[in-house]
């Protein structure tokens, strides 16, 4: 028989499937914040939850009409900022708004032009040390980064983007002291579970491969 775990989802093996036709496929992923330069050496904000690492790689999509798009098909340096569980309300704060003017057709009824969008989320603008679009000063991570390639995906409706990881920034409480590791126990990412906000539970385990030191179960 199955039982139901504390985060809803069934304990087993032997349970039936269904098929289903979700209209979206963001099954748990990170939420990032990428900053990018304008044309007019201004500077865009937005959220989005396709990203993910390859070693000092990052690999973002993007809605191909959006503004962070078209910055960085002509702009390369970019920030992938992330934001802490407790910063959602700062990230739904920016999901109705763009950066593109007029806003695009596929946008209109649904999303209005902001052209400051950190202080319509109430987010805080911090220098970059090697790149020129700002870090978020109140994300926990930040990394400056390039975008070594820019295309398009094979339905045409987004942008892929390799980006090359230049420096990372991390709060010094979520850091191991004495090392370069970020300590799993004290960061939590935000996960956009099927258009929900959500953070991390407890560990379950490591891999094998990790170097930080197992925390007391």
């Amino acid at each position: 028989m199955n039982t139901a775990t504390p985060g809803g989802v069934l304990n087993g093996t032997s349970a039936d499937h269904v098929t289903i036709t979700p209209s979206i496929l963001y099954f748990g992923t990170p939420v990032v914040l990428l900053s990018t330069e304008n044309e007019d050496d201004s500077f865009n904000l937005a959220p989005m939850s396709s990203a993910w690492a390859l070693g000092q790689v990052l690999v973002l999509g993007v809605g191909v009409e959006g503004q962070t798009a078209h910055n960085l098909c002509s702009r390369q340096d970019l920030v992938v900022n992330l934001p802490a569980p407790a910063q959602w309300p700062a990230v739904e704060r920016l999901a109705p708004l763009t950066g593109r003017t007029p806003v695009p057709v596929g946008k209109r009824g649904t999303f209005r032009f902001e052209r400051d969008k950190f202080a319509a989320a109430g987010l805080r603008p911090e220098p970059s040390e090697l790149v020129r679009p700002p870090r978020v000063a109140e994300c926990p991570i930040q990394l400056e980064a390039r975008a070594a390639r820019v295309r398009t995906d094979a339905t045409g409706a987004f942008v892929i983007v390799e980006a090359q990881v230049l420096k990372v920034h991390a709060d010094p409480r979520i850091v191991v002291p004495g090392s370069q590791h970020v300590d799993p126990g004290k960061w939590s990412p935000l996960i956009y579970n099927f258009r929900h906000y959500y953070g991390l539970g407890t560990e379950l385990g490591h891999s094998f491969r990790s170097q930080t030191p197992r925390r007391n179960q």
